[in-house]
This record gives structure tokens, C-alpha cells and sequence, in this order.
């Protein structure tokens, strides 16, 4: 089976995870990569999403402020955006996943299982992550309880050395001798 997946997913996953940004918080993909990973012009995506606005709330694609875009365009260094006459639109996984029921060509299929496949491998990834740092903060108070165990094990240890080195005079048990002797 895995030889059947390479033969029909064309793409290294690091490509299309490159493709993969944070914007408003949400890990989403620009419609000029999805476009070129589909295999058709960045026109034709966005036309299909007009014919379909209704399949595409905001939480599912949402158009980049002119600040959003400004920052992101300054992240590469060699622009390859050429002069972007409208602001970029962006698609969350969900969007990602609608667009497959308005781009119907085979490689538009394909590339999509494929992205839909890396959104749940940075999922997994994602919360393998939050449930490491879970533990490691679990640890931390372990080794701060560990802490004042040991700092009052040398608290107690001090005392008793103090003990030692200045012994209170023992009182004298038994019978008392008298002087007059």
C-alpha cells in the first residue's frame, strides 16, 4: 500500500508542510500555493470560491488584511508574489478540505488527501508536544517539592551538628554525694 500512496501522491510532505502558516492563529494555506499544488491558476481557485461562497464561512477562508500580507511577503526574501493586485485569500483545514468539492480534477483530489494528511500528522505532532510539556511541568514540581524535602533533610542536619559540637551539661542521675566527706 505504501508504494501505491507514493505513486499517486506526486509531492514530498515537507513541500506542502512549507506551504503551512500561522496566521490569526490558525494554521492555514494561501490560495496561490493551493492553486499551484492543484494544478490550476490562482484565477480559477478563487473563481470557484465565488461560485461557492456559502461553502466558505470565515472560519473556513478569510482574505489577509494588507498588514497580514505585508508581514508575510517580508518573511521571503526573494518576492516571488509579483504584484499582487488583490490581497491573498487563506483557507483553514476545513476550507482546504471544502475546496476538494469545488476543484474536481484528479490532482486536485490527490494533493488534497495529501494535505488533509499533513494537517493530522501537525495535529498529532501538536499534541504529542502539549502532552510532553505536561510532563515535564509535572516534573518540575516534583523536583521543587524534592527541593524543600531536601533543603529541610539540611535544616535538620545543621541542628544536629550544632548539637554536637556545643553539648548541653548532662544532669547527674543516681545518688547525690555529699561535699562533707
Amino acid at each position: 500500500m505504501p508504494e501505491e500512496r507514493n505513486n499517486n501522491l506526486m509531492l514530498p510532505d515537507e513541500i506542502i508542510m512549507n506551504k503551512i502558516y500561522l496566521i490569526r492563529d490558525q494554521k492555514v494555506m494561501i490560495d496561490r500555493d493551493l492553486a499551484e499544488l492543484y494544478g490550476v491558476e490562482t484565477k480559477v481557485l478563487k473563481q470557484q470560491v465565488k461560485r461557492n461562497v456559502e461553502r466558505f464561512p470565515g472560519d473556513f477562508m478569510f482574505e489577509l488584511t494588507k498588514g497580514e500580507f505585508d508581514n508575510l511577503r517580508s518573511q521571503f526574501v526573494t518576492s516571488s508574489w509579483g504584484g499582487a493586485r488583490y490581497l491573498p485569500m487563506v483557507f483553514t483545514e476545513q476550507g482546504v478540505a471544502m475546496l476538494s468539492s469545488v476543484l474536481r480534477s484528479q490532482q486536485a483530489i490527490r494533493v488534497n488527501i495529501q494535505i488533509m494528511r499533513i494537517f493530522t500528522k501537525i495535529r498529532e505532532i501538536l499534541t504529542d508536544n502539549l502532552s510532553l510539556k505536561l510532563d515535564v511541568e509535572e516534573i518540575k514540581k516534583k523536583l521543587a517539592n524534592q527541593d524543600k524535602n531536601i533543603e529541610l533533610v539540611f535544616n535538620y542536619l545543621d541542628e544536629l551538628m550544632e548539637k554536637q559540637a556545643t553539648p548541653e551539661p548532662r544532669k547527674q542521675i543516681g545518688y547525690k554525694r555529699n561535699n562533707r566527706d
